[in-house]
């Protein structure tokens, strides 16, 4: 295991990885990025086995809207006041109580839509102080120079994370139900907070300053909003993310509808969909890893997010299960070019000292793919799920294209 980490450090993709305090970040990452996605998928086809409501299905994600929304602000200015340490290991407390009280509801045969919804809206409480607080952690466990590198690595867990998560979650639920599901994926937090417990990071790595604050929280989250779009290059990221988590990531909401009623493979069909987006999103986050720093960046964050919502008209439309797999694998590749070198460029052109408010600015902007879902699901029950997809897969091409015209300075950021 030694000879193979030497091994991997000595590559430029896995540089970061020569940091102690960073290896043990990344492992916290495996884990929680791992119940995350198996909770997408456990939740979903728990709400339509529940209902067989469309609607139902992109209302339960885009509950998660509410707490996401009031709370990031907050959260951020928090990321930055005190120890993301802490707020990381409640937050993840809090998941292991949720996650295990679904199991415990499902397989004692209580459960109810209603408990799916207080369940979403609880994890929304939750994500909004996890990400912003584990996303800053970055900045404090490599030096400086070694930033980039470490969120490309990010992304690349995050991606596998992606491409094992679906298919074990589908696999679960047809072996052991969505309670199994649940179950595992509490102790996969449990994992993430064991590993939690033994960070100790830096904050002088980054080389911030980290004084006491004395401004409110009020006064804290106005200037961090400040910055974020005084920064041409935060601005424009925070606006291509919004585009693209409003009208062209929500598409993944239907996989339930496309898996059970269109291609007929059920809950296993689906976690192989997302797997298959997995695996491109893996390939383009190595990619991002190994030659990120020579990419002119915003050039491909946009053309990659323009591709990304024509190509989902080929995905709406395809009479194959076979055909829909192979566009996953694109799909996948191009969302990864768009998000993650957006947040790579966010967080390399903000000072250490404003990481987790910039952050959370990106955090509320990816927020609108649960508003996206809602649309998403009224559009479906008004067009029809594949009409539904291609018509906002369009419009958020068309969005991108106006941006990339509009604001030319975007295309030149490194």
């Amino acid at each position: 295991m030694k000879g193979l980490l030497a091994t991997l450090v000595r590559l430029r993709a896995f540089g970061a990885l020569r940091y102690h305090q960073y290896r043990l970040l990344s492992y916290i990452q495996i884990f929680s990025n791992m119940g995350t996605w198996m909770e997408e998928v456990t939740r979903g086809w728990l709400i339509y086995q529940l209902t067989d409501s469309v609607f139902q299905l992109g209302l339960v994600r885009g509950v998660q809207l509410i707490p996401l929304l009031l709370l990031s602000p907050l959260a951020g200015s928090a990321a930055d006041r005190y120890s993301r340490k802490k707020l990381l290991l409640v937050a993840q407390t809090m998941g292991i109580v949720i996650f295990t009280a679904m199991a415990l509801l499902i397989f004692t045969g209580l459960v109810r839509p209603w408990h799916v919804y207080v369940a979403a809206v609880l994890v929304g409480a939750a994500q909004a102080f996890q990400q912003p607080a584990r996303a800053s952690l970055v900045s404090d466990t490599v030096p400086l120079e070694y930033l980039t590198n470490a969120i490309g690595l990010n992304s690349l867990i995050f991606n596998m994370a992606r491409v094992c998560g679906p298919a074990l979650a589908g696999a679960l639920i047809a072996a052991l139900g969505t309670g199994g599901a649940y179950a595992i994926q509490a102790a996969f937090l449990l994992l993430a907070t064991a590993w939690t417990v033994q960070l100790r990071p830096n904050q002088h790595l980054s080389g911030a300053s980290h004084q006491p604050q004395r401004e409110s929280f009020g006064q804290s989250i106005l200037e961090g909003w400040k910055f974020s779009w005084r920064s041409k290059p935060v601005r424009a990221g925070l606006i291509c993310t919004l585009i693209v988590s409003l009208l062209i990531a929500p598409f993944t909401t239907l996989l339930p509808v496309f898996a059970r009623d269109i291609f007929s493979v059920g809950a296993t069909g689906q976690g192989f969909m997302l797997t298959a987006m997995g695996i491109g999103a893996l390939v383009s986050s190595g990619l991002i890893a190994s030659v990120g720093h020579k990419m002119i960046r915003g050039k491909v964050m946009l053309e990659s997010s323009m591709l990304y919502g024509f190509l989902l008209v080929i995905f709406a439309f395809s009479p194959w299960f076979p055909l829909s797999l192979a566009v996953m694998v694109i799909v996948g590749l191009l969302h990864v070019h768009a998000n993650a070198l957006v947040h790579t460029v966010v967080q390399s052109y903000s000072p250490a000292e404003f990481r987790g408010r910039t952050m959370a600015m990106f955090n509320m902007a990816q927020l609108l793919t649960t508003a996206g879902s809602m649309l998403l699901g009224l559009v479906a029950v008004w067009l029809g799920p594949r009409w539904a997809v291609a018509v906002m897969g369009v419009a958020g091409s068309i969005a991108i294209i106006t941006m990339y015209v509009a604001l030319p300075h975007a295309r030149h950021i490194k």
